[in-house]
């Protein structure tokens, strides 16, 4: 058997549960602070595959291993590759306290309903969009990826960073700050994890299952579910497939450009991803607002028009929402087509403005397909009988950008 053993957060470790092993593996600072046997041979963690060779010779030979890990082993920890290596059943896991669940205590907060997301190793942004996303988050940190990164990427978001570090130890650190300040600090090494609060949104109702994410009940929204402007909204209809091309999922990032209600950048948010809304109107801008707030999501609003606002947009998006119309919307959809990691969405009323969006579309490299989307609804009429009203019909382009061609040399 392996013996994984979670240290937690600064729990002495049992000298019984390295009695009788012959290698012992684990970070420096554990195997100093634990009593090997003699004659143990004993790796300190850093690339992981020379170690895992080493235990898998040990394993062969049927010696006894222990494998100590920080905070629970089973949690984005080392479990997961011992599995995937010597099987599940030849593991004996002692769970420690993780560092997530440590943090949420010393800010006396529940974490039954935070996302827990590892930036260790990842590319940051993942992490980073769902900090926006969500009111509550534990972000499990690495080198490029600490408390001055994240903080510099939300520094124009209403979130407070608690950062811990040394957790369990006699160096412990708990500190709030807010994004600016983490963004303007060195922080070493000994961070543990940094939780990122909404802390309008953190104490949220009660949950019966755990998990930061809740699917919601329903989407493609009825349009008396927004406030908007003589029924300038996307039709749900419309929405329903829109949102089903966009695909947003927690951890990407969806533009709704010229969002007016900003009914597709709720919804959007409502399935977990990160929004940013383009409006040029300063009441639209209110509207995507109190929208927002109204359906307890958070989208990040900017004011302006239409290609010119979105060069101001740092992060590339996941997948762009483009409404309206106008002569702008060939720039505006080409624009959006250059920073979309994936797919861009296109909503017209008038046929005239397809031709151009479409070669929009396909000139940045993607490829592009579409509907004409015409329905009628049920609507009562006197007597107790039913007529079919008509919508105004909608034209749909969506392009989904293409893999790049990989060169070489025919054989």
């Amino acid at each position: 058997m392996i013996t994984v053993v979670g240290t937690g957060t600064g729990e002495p470790v049992d000298a019984q549960v390295t009695a009788g092993a012959e290698l012992v593996v684990g970070g420096r600072r554990h195997l100093d602070a634990v009593r090997l046997p003699e004659g143990a041979e004993r790796i300190v963690l850093g690339p992981l595959a020379p170690a895992l060779d080493t235990i898998g010779k040990y394993v062969a030979e049927e010696r006894p291993v222990v494998v100590l890990a920080s905070g629970d082993p089973g949690f984005f920890g080392i479990v997961r590759a011992l599995a995937e290596r010597f099987g599940p059943e030849r593991l004996d896991v002692r769970p420690g306290v993780s560092s997530v669940a440590a943090a949420f205590a010393r800010t006396g907060l529940t974490w039954d309903d935070a996302v827990v997301v590892s930036a260790h190793g990842r590319d940051p942004r993942t992490a980073v969009n769902l900090c926006r996303a969500h009111p509550k988050v534990a972000v499990l940190t690495g080198p490029g990826a600490g408390p001055a990164e994240l903080g510099a990427a939300l520094r124009g978001d209403a979130r407070v960073l608690v950062v811990a570090s040394a957790l369990g130890s006699a160096e412990e650190r708990v500190e709030r700050v807010t994004p600016a300040e983490a963004a303007g600090r060195d922080w070493g090494a000994a961070v543990s994890v940094v939780l990122c609060l909404d802390e309008a949104r953190a104490l949220g109702p009660v949950r019966t299952v755990a998990g930061g994410f809740e699917q919601p009940a329903g989407w493609a929204l009825d349009e008396a579910e927004f406030d908007h402007r003589d029924s300038m909204i996307t039709k749900f209809e419309v929405r329903a497939l829109a949102l089903a091309r966009l695909g947003p999922r927690p951890g990407e990032l969806v533009w709704d450009v010229g969002a007016g209600s900003g009914s597709v950048a709720v919804e959007c948010a409502r399935l977990g991803a990160a929004v940013t809304a383009v409006e040029k109107t300063p009441d639209g801008v209110e509207r995507v607002r109190a929208n927002a707030a109204a359906h307890g999501v958070d989208v990040r609003v900017v004011h302006g028009s239409a290609p010119d606002v979105l060069a101001g947009l740092d992060e590339d998006p996941d997948a762009v929402f483009v409404g309206g119309g106008g002569r702008e919307l060939p720039a505006v959809v080409t624009a959006c087509a250059r920073r979309a990691r994936r797919t861009v969405v296109v909503a017209m009323a008038a046929l005239d403005r397809v031709p151009a969006a479409r070669a929009a579309l396909t000139g940045a490299g993607f490829s592009c397909d579409g509907v004409l989307l015409q329905s009628s609804r049920l609507a009562p009429l006197p007597g107790d009988v039913t007529r079919l009203a008509a919508t105004n019909p909608v034209f749909l382009l969506w392009g989904v950008r293409l893999p790049a061609r990989e060169e070489g040399v025919d054989g």
